[in-house]
């Protein structure tokens, strides 16, 4: 856990040199040393709390930190492919010189990234890779999410981890992200447990996963599923919620991914087993500091920590950040130390009892 989070700060001091240096040569001018640069943040939808609660706050601020004559616009598509492109078109018409997307459906809005572009507008995809040609990307190593959650899940399953039956909620099979995590879990699961069922779930959508777990429990039996696989948090209230309405006690162990404050409770009220923490600072960190190089014209490889590889074959500068797992052991010393949540924010009333049992209270 420590080298983890060494190693965050360690790419985010390396970030924040490059982008000083580029700054410094720079001398204070705008996007090509005209006026001063224009950035669009795209976000994807407002039912995941981490985009407008923490990634746009944060971006927003180090933009800022990093060049005061920026402007900062801001959109939410809602969950909606349509929408997003269409704050595509205003963006441009806008004048940006950079948009950091957050792309509802990668696949769908290859075509608008395409044409900002040829706009000669920069693309930095943010957290999920986007399709088209995109100028740099931003995330946390995917397969190792996966690969966490699939070691939590053996873990919390004990004696049935050797050939016990699970349920896979996957993520959305056109966000490039999805594959990778569920590339990540199968190689941890795979030949140890059954797969009873596997679902790809469009959107992320949290009434899909409660529909697709209710089914699975129809046809494998209450007392059959000995664990799930949800790649994120809100797959994992899903899947919790249609669990609980079915009368399946004790709840097997769930995996999840985000650290929404929901999630987190239920961990604590022991309905979810896990959640993968991605620290939102330095990704937001090396979000801005792309975007803040993009606008000035400078070569992101000076930002990148490595690269990727898109769909169409082209290598694009990338920060792949080392995601944490996080259990009921260690929300205190994680996310709590981390200045995520407060106690209060975490321990509301009902959760008292159970609070004291974890010893985040007292």
């Amino acid at each position: 856990m420590k080298t983890c989070i060494r190693d965050v700060v360690l790419v985010v001091a390396a970030m924040s040199t490059a982008v000083a240096l580029a700054a410094c040569g720079q001398g204070g001018g705008g996007a090509g040393g005209g006026s001063a640069p224009k950035i669009g943040l795209l976000m994807p939808d407002a039912t995941t709390p981490r985009w407008e609660t923490n990634d746009r706050p944060l971006l927003e601020k180090k933009i800022k930190e990093l060049c005061h004559e920026c402007t900062v616009y801001h959109a939410n598509a809602r969950s909606d492919v349509a929408t997003q492109q269409q704050q595509f078109d205003s963006m441009i018409t806008k004048g940006v010189n950079v948009l950091v997307l957050v792309a509802v459906d990668a696949r769908s809005l290859g075509a608008a990234v395409r044409k900002a572009h040829d706009a000669h507008i920069s693309v930095i995809s943010y957290d999920r890779l986007a399709e088209g040609p995109i100028s740099g990307f931003v995330s946390f190593n995917g397969e190792e999410v996966g690969r966490l959650q699939g070691r939590s899940l053996l873990k919390a399953m004990g004696a049935k981890a050797k050939g016990g039956q699970i349920v896979m909620m996957n993520g959305d099979p056109t966000d490039p992200n999805a594959i990778w995590f569920k590339k990540g879990a199968l190689s941890v699961l795979k030949g140890k447990v059954k797969i009873g069922k596997s679902y790809d779930t469009l959107m992320w959508r949290t009434e899909a996963a409660n529909m697709n777990m209710s089914g699975a429990i129809a046809d494998l039996g209450a007392n059959n599923i000995d664990g799930v696989y949800a790649a994120n948090d809100g797959l994992a209230a899903g899947s919790i919620s249609a669990l609980k309405a079915n009368k399946v006690t004790p709840l097997p162990p769930v995996t999840g991914q985000d650290a929404d404050l929901g999630a987190v409770r239920r961990i604590v009220d022991g309905e979810q087993y896990m959640t993968v923490y991605k620290p939102f600072p330095p990704e937001a960190s090396a979000g801005a500091a792309m975007a803040v190089a993009a606008a000035r014209g400078e070569s992101l490889d000076r930002i990148a920590t490595g690269k990727v590889r898109t769909r169409t074959g082209q290598e694009v500068p990338a920060v792949l950040l080392t995601p944490i797992s996080v259990t009921v052991r260690n929300i205190k010393n994680i996310l709590v130390k981390d200045g995520v949540y407060t106690i209060r924010q975490i321990c509301t009333p009902e959760l008292r009892a159970a609070c004291d049992k974890a010893g985040l209270t007292g």
